[in-house]
């Protein structure tokens, strides 16, 4: 699905014209008696937006501000926030939630290119906006596509449409277990004479799919929440994470080998296996929704089951090709 098909919902679509605003020059008196004349027609009085004769947005008072300030002939400018967590009406909703949410603010003022003041998006239309955003995440990371012909899916769905939108990852996964599985059985002479080293299969595949799926998490939250996303520092950063989260991990599980099995050749090879997988599936879930972003597809897709396939598969192919290096490096056959 390419970013072209998702329904993108903007701050323009969550935004309300009717708010509070007084001009420059004018008091604390003039917002009191605006407030006390208007306050029924407004759709929400948190902020006061101070704004110039050209309607250009220059501060905010919150209403515990106005009705502090002891002097009410002081100037609204005077008394106002002037350093301004705003936004354009184009920008995708969810920007706006991690701003309210990140800033501590009930509200935020939309503004365009030049700095006019076009409306608002209050409280109610930030908690729905994020309701939206929890579901539709839950169902991504869940593996369902998120759009199903010109349905979507919700909890409230029909039974064929969350058919329709489970399907065809579980086919992939189908797909993708049969290549794991055929990795496995390519390897089946080692096995023959190390059965023990299958016994370590699950806690790799787990361990490189539990750390893939925080990195996909994040990547494509990172995504959606910074259009300016240094990608370079981001991956230099997700990689001298996987680096430690590796060597604690692998340092782990080889003392357990050595120590439960007393086989020093086994927790070799645990321990060097699982440093490698946990680096390379920390890189294929933050490299994959970039790519799929690169080329202009819904970085989502990328999360879930077809990153954990990709990494399972590279997973296992780790762990007998270590095995190999280090029985031939040892002479053990």
């Amino acid at each position: 699905m390419s970013l072209e098909d998702v329904p993108l919902e903007t701050v323009e679509s969550k935004m309300c014209t009717e708010f509070p605003r007084i001009k420059i020059g004018q008091t604390i008196a003039d917002v009191e008696e605006m407030l006390a004349k208007y306050a029924e027609t407004f759709d929400t009085i948190d902020y006061i937006y101070v704004v110039n004769d050209e309607n250009i947005l220059k501060g905010v008072i919150s209403i515990k501000k106005v009705y502090s300030t002891e002097d009410n002939n002081t100037l609204v400018e005077d008394v106002m926030k002037r350093k301004l967590v705003k936004v354009e009406p184009s920008i995708d909703q969810e920007r706006i939630v991690y701003l309210a949410l990140s800033h501590g603010l009930k509200a935020l003022p939309v503004v365009d290119e030049y700095e006019h003041l076009l409306g608002i998006v209050p409280y109610d239309k930030i908690l729905k906006t994020f309701n939206q955003e929890v579901k539709k995440d839950i169902f991504r990371f869940g593996g369902l596509f998120h759009r199903v012909g010109k349905e979507y899916t919700s909890i409230n769905s029909s039974a064929s449409i969350m058919m329709e939108s489970r399907l065809p990852w579980l086919i992939v996964g189908v797909l993708g277990g049969t290549a794991a599985a055929s990795v496995v059985s390519s390897f089946e002479e080692i096995l023959s004479k190390f059965l023990i080293l299958a016994a370590f299969i699950p806690v790799l595949v787990y361990m490189s799919d539990a750390v893939g799926t925080q990195s996909e998490a994040l990547i494509i939250r990172s995504i959606a929440l910074d259009p300016e996303l240094s990608v370079g520092g981001y991956i230099i950063r997700e990689v001298k994470i996987a680096a430690m989260l590796a060597i604690i991990c692998g340092f782990l599980i080889s003392i357990v080998a050595i120590v439960g099995w007393g086989n020093y050749f086994l927790g070799a090879v645990v321990g060097v296996s699982m440093f490698v997988s946990i680096i390379v599936a920390v890189c294929i879930s933050t490299i994959l929704p970039l790519v799929f972003k690169r080329f202009n597809y819904d970085p989502a897709v990328a999360t879930g089951p077809l990153a954990t396939i990709i990494s399972d598969i590279a997973t296992l192919g780790i762990y007998f090709y270590v095995a190999i290096l280090l029985i031939d490096f040892l002479n053990l056959v």
